[in-house]
């Protein structure tokens, strides 16, 4: 089927859009990449135990689990663009309350408000785009989402490494503030950027549908495309959604198995992005080569070198996803990353302690694992980073999207949250060597699973994908309109 849209395409204004909508993408990853080098500080100002820091850094992403879940179910009430705003202004508010307050509880509390909101921006963002961008071009359009996260990420490790070399280390005041504080400050720029941006981009013509509101999804249908166009999407719009009610959290269950299939699907690659432990290397990065022996100044430009590695796989992917397709990207991913995740267990299992007992690895075994973490994190940028929120935001059809995306943020955050939090214990209890010979199993999983499981979503319109009707028993078939993707 040929899935150009008829007519002209406002790509000035679809540009635009993508571009205010994916400072969400950039949201997500500085707040991500923020925590990483302020440990120390966050130990001295609270007293934190290995497991009180991991339930600090974690408490964020207990915040991003409710954040998406309820950002989804909020999305087909409000709106995308709503929500969105709200989300903007969470954030803010938490990056000033993080940078400022001492007392560790409200500390905690600021963390999963931010968390609220990140977690919010990473559903809404893809969501929004998906359902503003052409389908010939959507995927390239969507990743742009992942080039946001990652640019955000580096940004933070970028302007943490900036603090800590001008205060001497993360512990040294600039202006009366430690330098780790100012890394939780200057999150609340893009916030601002983002709140004022939002104010000058539509609402979902998807959304507008679903609540009744046809003249003004026509309306913006025909500024990102043309009247014909417009009116032609507007009736195929229609035809997907439940003439009996409006969107609602049931419709993503099936009798018998909790959730329709293509629910399932969704849920399988939004924790197995986790189950990887790629938010390692982005959150405890720092951490990670100070065990592995380097210096704080050598283990923050180690974190850019990632950061950069990263950009540089996105961008690869965002050429590749309309040509080979999704799935392709999700196995070469996985391949890449069982590799490189074996190599760097093998590094680590070959390391020894120093007096202190801090790891100490050879010259061979550091340098591999260097490189391994470089090469794994550009496998995961080239394909499940960008690929898993491109096809959690097309996947499903426009009854169950909201929903369906409220399910699976949940689950993804949720994982994201248990992987960041066992890591500190796993790694003093029972070595890096085992803590990554677990993700690197993962990894492998992974792989069979999209092979059995994913089907492609490449040039289909939004209106085309199927999955959500579902069978009066639970004994039924998986028909043409409910099989996975």
């Amino acid at each position: 089927m040929d899935t150009t849209p008829r007519g002209t395409v406002n790509t000035a204004l679809i540009t635009a859009i993508v571009a205010v909508a994916t400072i969400g993408g950039l949201l997500f990853g500085y707040d991500s990449g923020a925590v990483n080098g302020t440990q120390g500080g966050l130990i001295e100002e609270f007293d934190l135990s290995p497991t009180a820091l991991g339930f600090t850094v974690g408490s964020l992403l207990i915040g991003c689990a409710f954040g998406a879940f309820f950002a989804g179910r909020l999305a087909d009430v409000m709106g995308r663009r709503t929500v969105m705003l709200y989300a903007a202004g969470l954030f803010l508010v938490s990056a000033l309350v993080q940078g400022l307050i001492d007392v560790h509880s409200w500390f905690v509390v600021a963390r999963f408000a931010g968390g609220m909101a990140v977690g919010a921006a990473s559903v809404l963002s893809p969501l929004y785009i998906s359902e503003m961008a052409p389908a010939n071009i959507r995927g390239r359009l969507t990743t742009v989402q992942q080039v946001m996260i990652i640019t955000g990420l580096t940004a933070a490790f970028v302007v943490n490494y900036v603090l800590a070399q001008t205060a001497g280390n993360s512990l040294s005041e600039i202006g009366g503030l430690p330098a780790w504080r100012w890394m939780y400050l200057a999150q609340a720029v893009p916030a601002v950027v983002f709140l004022v941006a939002l104010f000058f981009i539509p609402e979902s013509p998807r959304y507008l549908v679903a609540r009744g509101r046809i003249e003004e999804a026509r309306d913006v249908l025909a500024r990102l495309f043309d009247q014909a166009t417009a009116d032609r999407k507007i009736e195929e719009i229609r035809a997907t959604f439940d003439a009996d009610h409006r969107p609602r959290l049931g419709d993503v269950t099936r009798k018998g198995t909790i959730f329709l299939p293509i629910v399932w699907a969704g849920l399988l690659l939004a924790t197995f992005q986790q189950f990887v432990g790629i938010n390692i290397i982005f959150y405890y990065g720092e951490t990670l080569w100070r065990l592995a022996g380097v210096s704080e100044e050598t283990a923050l430009e180690r974190n850019i070198l990632s950061g950069l590695v990263s950009i540089a796989a996105v961008f690869a992917a965002l050429l590749m996803i309309d040509k080979i397709g999704r799935k392709p990207l999700l196995m070469i991913g996985s391949v890449g990353m069982a590799v490189t995740l074996g190599a760097m267990t093998w590094a680590f299992a070959g390391g020894g302690t120093d007096p202190a007992g801090n790891l100490v690895l050879g010259e061979t075994a550091g340098w591999t694992a260097l490189v391994a973490a470089n090469l794994y994190v550009l496998f995961f940028n080239f394909s499940w980073g960008p690929v898993m929120w491109v096809m959690l935001g097309e996947m499903f059809p426009n009854q169950i999207r909201g929903s369906a995306l409220a399910v699976c943020g949940l689950a993804q955050w949720a994982a994201n949250y248990l992987v960041v939090q066992s890591f500190p214990w796993m790694a003093e209890n029972l070595g890096l060597a085992a803590t990554y010979a677990f993700y690197t199993v993962s990894a492998v999983i992974s792989f069979f699973l999209v092979r059995a499981f994913i089907t492609e979503t490449k040039g289909k319109e939004l209106e085309e994908m199927e999955g959500w009707t579902a069978p009066e028993a639970a004994g039924d078939a998986i028909t043409p309109t409910t099989r996975i993707g």
